[in-house]
Order: C-alpha cells, then sequence, then structure tokens
C-alpha cells in the first residue's frame, strides 16, 4: 500500500472517529457467511462495519487526539462507526452472543468518551433512538390525550344536562 493511500485511510478513519460513536470488536475466527450477515445487519441499522490495520487505526486515533483507544487496538480489531451508540452496540453484542470468538473490546460515545468491553454490552441493553424517541413522544401525548377526554366528558356533560333542563322547562309550559 503506498503512503499516499495510508495517509488517505489514516484521515477517513479519524474524522470518523470524531464525528462518530464507535464499537471496537475482535472479530477473529469469523468465516466469510458470518462475516457477510454481519456487513449485512449493520447495514440495515446504518452502522458501519470496517476492517483496517492496527497501525492504521493507531495513527487515526492520535490524529484525532484519542489516545486512550490504543489499548483496544490488539490482535484481530475491527471497529463499527455509527452516529447512534445504541445501534452500533446492539449489533456488535448480538453478533458476540452468536459466534463464540466474536468479542467486543471497547467503544468510543459520540467521539470523546471511552467505553470500556462492560459499558459497552450496558449500553447495547439501552433502547434504541426510534424507540427513545416513540417514548418521549408518547409521554408527551397521554396528558393531551387525557386533558381531550376530560373537556370532551365535560361537554358532553353539559349538553346532557341542557337537554334535561329543556324537557323540564317544555314540561313545565305544557
Amino acid at each position: 500500500m503506498k503512503r499516499e493511500q495510508k495517509a488517505q485511510i489514516i484521515e477517513e478513519l479519524a474524522g470518523k472517529l470524531r464525528e462518530n460513536s464507535v464499537v471496537l470488536v475482535d472479530y477473529q475466527g469469523m468465516d466469510v457467511a458470518q462475516s457477510t450477515e454481519l456487513r449485512r445487519r449493520s447495514r440495515e441499522a446504518g452502522v458501519e462495519f470496517v476492517v483496517a490495520k492496527n497501525t492504521l487505526t493507531l495513527r487515526a486515533a492520535e490524529e484525532a487526539g484519542l489516545p486512550s483507544l490504543t489499548e483496544f487496538l490488539v490482535g484481530p480489531t475491527a471497529l463499527a462507526f455509527s452516529r447512534d451508540p445504541v445501534a452500533a452496540a446492539k449489533i456488535m453484542a448480538e453478533y458476540a452472543d452468536e459466534i463464540e470468538t466474536f468479542r467486543l473490546k471497547g467503544g468510543l460515545l459520540e467521539g470523546s468518551r471511552v467505553l470500556n468491553e462492560r459499558e459497552v454490552e450496558a449500553l447495547s441493553r439501552l433502547p434504541g433512538r426510534d424507540q427513545l424517541i416513540a417514548q418521549v413522544v408518547g409521554g408527551m401525548a397521554a396528558p393531551i390525550s387525557g386533558l381531550v377526554s376530560v373537556l370532551n366528558n365535560t361537554i358532553q356533560g353539559l349538553v346532557v344536562a341542557l337537554g334535561q333542563i329543556a324537557e323540564q322547562k317544555q314540561a313545565q309550559q305544557a
């Protein structure tokens, strides 16, 4: 590989490290079918699965101002980049459960906080971004729908009471 190609790879990796959350994994022992399936699942979830040489990743981490990642860059290491930290952690943790030799090493939360293996596992158990948004919207909508129900019942009660008063007046006039 030429020096220019290496420099370009380092620059791209450094940019991804600064801008995304990352899960680092040991992918050793995966066959082609397993690798293809992992890449497919990752793509569907908006996660970019990258295998790069540790020396290039080390240089990219240093360029991105993340020298603490070096402890994870021992042995075969792949990186899963995502804007949604939970998505990458979930997919990699699921795969680690399915394949014995596939192992979580650590991660990087939103380009700044380094996570160890246990923290990545904990992150993988959180609800996904879409589910969290749905829960927030549902929580905000519940009081509003309750208010609508109360107002609807109040108006309905008023209409019934006015109907009864009208009937009483008609009965008195007759």
